[in-house]
């Protein structure tokens, strides 16, 4: 199974001594059937008073770090190595219940669906419906798969992604009016498209893997990544990347699941200081496979 390195290193600088709140760090890969922790290590500078772990409402794992002393900077340095397995892509057979759109989720289900069938953001004028719409036949139900794969690429063909340095994530109808946004905003502009159908959609982050042989199609590299993930009966959570079109979990770590992206932020945390006292922030991310190091431990011995 491929086994793959990430090194998450996060420093925050001021021009002068400050205090530190609590930081909350969300970094740590969810285990599951297709993803296996087999070894990680957070060193943060300087070194807090406490750190512990809990996982939150949604099954994240989130480390929680305390300070009591000042610094002029403060790092997060994040490396963890994973065994993935990715699924393979998802079929339905006519035979499933969710096969056609419109389904019916299960009575002994829906009640811890519901939130993620509930559209969270203003439509007034209906775009977003309108939009979502658009991928049904107009005299016949309509194959799920084709929704959903429809979506997928459609947003990763009509909208431009720019990367965009403010904090959070845009308005899902900023998103559509403008036709640009990041990979945050795609995924949630797909999740509320989604939830105009009555489907359930939820917010993934993690990290991309971005193989050499095709870097030149995959975006959202050397960053964190966000994509989607949707319930369907039968077949389970699957994930969808509208900004690469992917479908299932081919080259995606994921990292946490949530209702809404503002739940599932990597890395949020304040300091106690004058306003100008922030200088810059500096993310560097970089996933790489076994074979990859490999390779590069090879050039480092010839050379």
């Amino acid at each position: 199974m491929p086994l793959l390195t990430i090194h998450h290193k996060t420093e925050y600088r001021y021009n002068r001594p400050v205090a530190f709140g609590e930081h909350r760090i969300m970094l740590r890969p969810r285990d599951g059937h297709d993803l296996r922790v087999l070894d990680s290590q957070l060193d943060i500078s300087p070194t807090p008073m406490s750190l512990h772990w809990i996982h939150d409402v949604f099954g994240n794992s989130v480390a929680i770090a305390n300070f009591d002393e000042r610094a002029d900077r403060v790092i997060f340095d994040w490396h963890v190595t994973v065994e993935h397995n990715p699924v393979e892509e998802f079929a339905l057979t006519p035979d499933d219940p969710a096969y056609f759109y419109p389904f019916v989720y299960d009575d002994d289900e829906f009640p811890d669906l519901v939130q993620y069938t509930t559209p969270q953001y203003t439509d007034p004028d209906g775009e977003i419906a309108e939009w979502a719409r658009g991928f049904l036949d107009e005299d016949a139900p309509t194959p799920t798969y084709k929704i959903l794969s429809g979506m997928t690429h459609g947003i990763r063909e009509q909208f431009k992604y720019r990367k965009r340095h403010e904090l959070g994530t845009q308005h899902p109808l900023d998103t559509l009016q403008s036709g640009t946004g990041t990979c945050r905003d795609y995924a949630l502009f797909m999740i509320e498209a989604l939830r105009q159908l009555g489907i359930a959609a939820r917010f993934v982050s993690g990290y991309i893997f971005v193989p050499e042989d095709i870097e030149q199609r995959h975006v959202g590299g050397g960053s964190t990544h966000a994509w989607v993930q949707v319930y369907l009966p039968s077949a389970g959570w699957i994930e969808f990347d509208p900004t690469n079109g992917i479908v299932g979990t081919r080259d995606l770590i994921r990292v946490a699941v949530a209702r809404d992206p503002r739940q599932a932020i990597p890395l949020h945390g304040v300091y106690i200081g004058s306003a100008g006292a922030f200088e810059a922030m500096d993310v560097n991310i970089k996933v790489v496979s076994d074979d990859q190091d490999s390779d590069l431990d090879m050039e480092a011995e010839v050379s």
